[in-house]
């Protein structure tokens, strides 16, 4: 059969619509913060996809984080799915202070997201030993607020400007830039002890493996303190039984020679990159990220 030049045309535009495109899904379970749902599920999807849950920034959502980063070209080489929650409260950031979300089944925007891996997990058969989180600024703050509340159901988590877990709790304030509170962000600190006793009273009597963690900062943030990239190593590093054994500088880092990277134990479950000259927030290096979660 031939076909004319303006049919394979007409046929050459249906595929592109029918491609891999963000889809907006309405209903997924537990909402209690009413927050949103954006997903991308790639043509070609693996047997038992790994899915990533990837955060937006304040001011972001869940359409311009697809924008965002790389993740949707990755997902579509690699077969894997993203989750792109939103937020339209606090100036768009999430609600890493309030006792619902730093609680395991409690309430707030962290359930809302555990709704969301629940449901793509079920309906596109997905593998529940690869489910992994990352975000920026107020995104990796809740990175850090989802692999400490819920630590059976993330694999690890990559936070790119973001503060430890429970840094911002109790806080009246709303967890903005905007806030009058900015104790946390400018870089409180914490013993390694301390810090850990918020992520174990998060979830008593859970006595399972905990998410490895990936920490990106930039020296030069003036928004989120380099500290609070350091305070998520320290907490990270009790939770998960590892010590700094070595710090990596120049061409051999993987996230850039501006870098150094900062090893806990063998460097699977933990590891930190600190950018020279780099402001807020630390951008996503997708490959780098992938190779930690071990999706590359």
């Amino acid at each position: 059969m031939k076909f004319s030049a303006s049919m394979a045309g007409l046929l050459a535009s249906a595929s592109l619509v029918l491609g891999a495109t963000l889809q907006q899904v309405s209903s997924f379970g537990n909402n209690p913060s009413s927050i949103q749902m954006y997903i991308y599920v790639p043509d070609k999807v693996a047997a038992n996809p790994a899915i990533i849950v990837a955060l937006h920034p304040c001011g972001g959502s869940g359409t311009q984080w697809y924008s965002g980063t790389k993740l949707p070209s990755y997902a579509d080489s690699q077969g894997f799915i993203v989750i792109y929650p939103g937020t339209t409260k606090y100036s768009n950031c999430w609600d890493v202070n309030n006792a619902g979300s730093l609680t395991h089944g409690g309430s707030g925007d962290a359930l809302g997201i555990i709704s969301m891996v629940n449901y793509t997990l079920e309906k596109y058969k997905g593998n529940k030993s690869k489910v992994y989180v990352m975000g920026a600024s107020s995104g990796a703050m809740m990175t850090n607020v989802m692999v400490g509340a819920y630590p059976e159901v993330f694999e690890a988590g990559a936070a790119y400007s973001g503060a430890a877990f429970a840094c911002f709790a109790g806080s009246l304030a709303p967890p903005t830039p905007f806030g009058n509170n900015q104790t946390c962000a400018q870089g409180m600190q914490h013993t390694p002890e301390d810090w850990a006793k918020f992520v174990y009273n998060a979830y008593p009597g859970y006595t399972g493996r905990r998410p490895r963690m990936q920490v990106i900062h930039g020296l030069a943030d003036a928004l989120v303190r380099p500290q609070c990239g350091y305070e998520q190593l320290k907490q990270w590093s009790a939770v998960l039984g590892v010590t700094n054994t070595k710090n990596n500088t120049g061409s051999s880092v993987a996230e850039g020679s501006q870098y150094t990277e900062m090893v806990y134990g063998d460097g699977t479950q933990l590891v930190g990159y600190f950018g020279q000259g780099v402001g807020h927030f630390a951008p996503p290096n997708e490959p780098v990220m992938l190779k930690f979660f071990g999706l590359l």
